[in-house]
């Protein structure tokens, strides 16, 4: 059956027209848009697409803070056939975003003002470039055009050739491409993940086999629109369901948008939000100071609150198992005067949180679900369009520590080394077959081949199925570093640079599980070293550091990977990476997860305050070992 996302959005406009679809805050209110209202803009922004000579299949990409003229730009190319190619705003024009725009074809960006000057500065690189749609009101320079202006073209277009153009998204099918997502593989360039109509209509279906969305709902949405979560969380579900989606309101600066969140969520009153880690953990922490603030007693008493909802509701699964139901009265206790209170600075309406990106601590599972706003941990990646699993509202329906049951429908094995399936409770690969496995990888085929196979997806990710059909995700088998906020980056290309490039730096790990920071595990060139600083191991870690600082902004190599990812903390180590010690292979490739299990305690200790310093006891001793 044809169903592609203009399909979805149709349906969605002809049930819920006159209910408001978007809200968005550009003075000092949300205003809101409906289906139908918000259709005439898609359709404007589309036929001007056509009207300036877009084709279909041609990429188009949008790099903008999150906004409604965010989503109506992706809806309005996919109406006139073409591709969108959503881009973080994380990303800079050296290296990264330029990589992205060329790598993909771009021959069209849609652009905030805030990224524009970007793009100013790298479109005589971008040959294919021919057009700049600018959201906002600038001064214009060749080639760029303000967004109204294009859907003044729009209106000229569709008073002449409206069939014609509608009958542009009516000949898309299920398997043309709907997006090209560029996301870090196992080698140095990012890889961008081919996804179709199909894709994220089925994922959509799949995902909504586990959660349920009233179309009374609203969400706030604040993460990034780039992200696949938020694609298919965000808004293409809420679409499929008739809700409301908001976006945060954008600052002048990356920090306002950031505290206008917390103001935003209190004005829009959400039913759920999505969140990584990174967020929870800022929520948290901002819980606390607010109960802190309020005196000790009231401190004192939420801590005993917790210790008791902890007990009463286990792990989720067992809520008031046993000889805990006698607790229930005290928790419905704690939670009128005191958990309902929290809930306030959440709008008062937030039903649970939907976590992705990351693996989310069970402790910070178990601190939301007792203050009444559970935090269902999920599962998936952008080659999954992205869902494979997740927690949700229900009796048995969650498990803190797991990652959920299966979307449906949707075929899952966990295989060992050889190819071979585990049986339940044993651990593997986790490879999945549906129909929101992606179509491959752009313009790489090898990569394609090694991830897809007879429509199975190697995720190289580790877990197991556990007798109760929850998902439980242990790791994952690739290099890729994970930051805090799901944002994944393959290290590879900079271990090699930084080896390459330094005579001081004879081995490189670099390490980030989820993590605050990004850390770096260095094997020192002894000899180099003691040429250098003689038996000053002070002096020698300094030049250790010295040689990555390089590689940040302003420094020799500056310009060759984004700052995010440089190591924040250094385990300098005396014992070297060999087959000997088994932490490199027959053709002396890193073996990361045996080097991670090898310098554990080192790997801990630079998540400490005192080990984050450079000149650390662990440092130092180790440089001396090397120097005698």
């Amino acid at each position: 059956m044809k169903r592609t996302l203009i399909d979805l959005f149709e349906e969605a406009v002809a049930k819920y027209g006159d209910k408001d679809f978007l809200l968005e805050k550009r003075t000092t209110a949300f205003e809101p848009t409906s289906y139908k209202d918000v259709k005439r803009e898609v359709l404007r922004t589309g036929a001007g697409l056509v009207a300036l000579g877009v084709e279909p299949k041609q990429t188009i990409s949008i790099l903008a803070e999150g906004c409604n003229n965010w989503i109506i730009s992706e809806l309005g190319l996919l109406y006139a056939g073409a591709i969108s190619v959503p881009l973080s705003i994380k990303l800079e024009e050296a290296n990264d975003l330029l990589f992205r725009l060329r790598h993909a074809d771009v021959s069209l960006i849609f652009v905030s003002k805030y990224q524009l000057p970007k793009i100013r500065r790298i479109k005589e690189q971008l040959p294919l470039l021919k057009h700049i749609i600018v959201f906002d009101d600038v001064e214009m320079e060749e080639g760029e055009m303000s967004l109204e202006a294009l859907k003044a073209l729009g209106d000229k277009h569709l008073a002449d050739h409206e069939e014609e153009f509608l009958a542009i998204g009516r000949t898309v099918q299920n398997n043309d491409y709907a997006t090209i997502t560029y996301t870090s593989g196992t080698t140095a360039d990012p890889k961008g993940v081919i996804l179709t109509h199909r894709n994220y209509t089925a994922n959509v279906e799949q995902a909504l086999s586990r959660i349920s969305v009233p179309s009374s709902y609203r969400t706030l949405i604040i993460l990034p629109l780039d992200h696949c979560f938020a694609h298919v969380c965000g808004f293409y579900i809420m679409i499929a369901c008739g809700a409301s989606v908001a976006t945060t309101q954008v600052g002048r600066t990356p920090m306002e948008t950031l505290r206008n969140v917390p103001v935003n969520i209190r004005e829009v009153k959400p039913h759920f939000l999505l969140s990584v880690p990174a967020l929870a953990k800022n929520f948290r922490k901002n819980i606390e100071n607010s109960i802190r603030s309020k005196g000790a007693t009231t401190e004192k008493l939420f801590r005993f609150a917790l210790k008791v909802s902890y007990e009463y509701n286990q792990d989720g699964y067992r809520k008031g198992a046993g000889w805990r139901f006698v607790l229930k009265p005290l928790v419905a206790l704690f939670d009128k005067i005191l958990y309902s209170k929290v809930r306030e600075a959440f709008g008062g309406e937030l039903k649970f949180f939907v976590g992705g990106g990351a693996l989310l601590d069970a402790e910070l599972q178990r601190f939301f679900y007792a203050i009444g706003v559970p935090m269902y941990q999920g599962y998936g990646l952008s080659e999954a369009t992205p869902i494979i699993s997740t927690n949700t509202l229900g009796d048995k329906q969650h498990r803190f520590g797991s990652s959920g049951k299966l979307i449906q429908p949707l075929e899952i094995r966990i295989l060992d080394d050889e190819g071979r399936e585990m049986p339940v409770g044993e651990k593997g690969e986790i490879v999945i077959k549906g129909e929101n496995v992606m179509a491959g990888y752009w313009k790489n085929p090898s990569a394609t081949a090694e991830t897809v196979k007879d429509g199975w997806l190697y995720t190289g990710d580790m877990g197991y199925m556990g007798k109760d059909d929850f998902l439980y995700v242990l790791g994952r088998f690739k290099s890729l570093l994970i930051a805090s906020d799901g944002e994944k980056y393959s290290p590879e290309g900079m271990e090699e640079a930084m080896v390459d490039k330094s005579p001081y730096i004879d081995q490189i790990m670099l390490y980030n599980n989820q993590s605050p920071y990004t850390i770096a595990i260095v094997v020192p060139n002894k000899d180099a070293l003691r040429k250098a600083v003689g038996n000053d191991a002070a002096k020698g870690a300094e030049l250790i550091d010295a040689e990555i600082r390089k590689y940040r902004t302003g420094g020799e190599f500056g310009e060759e990977f984004p700052d995010r990812w440089l190591p924040a903390a250094l385990a300098i180590v005396d014992e070297p990476f060999s087959e000997k010690n088994g932490l490199v292979n027959s053709t002396m490739k890193v073996v990361r997860n045996k080097v991670e299990s090898y310098f554990k305690a080192r790997l801990d200790h630079c998540y400490t305050e005192e080990g984050k310093k450079l000149l650390n006891e662990q440092n130092i001793a180790s440089i001396e070992k090397l120097l005698k």
